[in-house]
């Protein structure tokens, strides 16, 4: 009898870990003024890439690999979204202001909801 509950608790917890969320990949997306410029899969990403945005309030340029995302160079003069360094969840937003340009994180299990935390 605790063998049979035994597999049954270990195919419940097996069931749990290898199930389908639902949640696409994880995906990194670039928003200027609300609108889409770059979606990008991070999962099917095989090699590291290099995106370069200009407008005329200026230009960011973005490192994306396998994960994550930086803005490894930018013409503003704060520095902030450069400084922020990498993300690899949708936690925190990269954010230059002086260009109103995001960069973020969206699906895969990572991104929190207004109610959390």
């Amino acid at each position: 009898m605790l063998f049979l509950l035994l597999a049954a608790v270990a195919l419940s917890v097996a069931a749990l870990l290898f199930r389908d969320t639902g949640l696409p990949s994880p995906a990194v997306r670039v928003t200027r003024d609300g609108v889409l410029l770059e979606e990008i899969d991070l999962s099917q990403l095989d090699q590291p890439r290099t995106l370069t945005l200009e407008d005329e309030r200026g230009s960011n340029t973005l490192q994306v690999e396998r994960g994550r995302v930086r803005v490894s160079a930018a013409d503003c003069p704060d520095q902030v979204c450069v400084n922020q360094g990498w993300i690899s969840d949708g936690a925190v937003p990269i954010v230059c202001l002086p260009h109103r340009l995001m960069v973020e994180i969206v699906g895969g299990g990572g991104e929190l909801d207004g109610g959390a935390g």
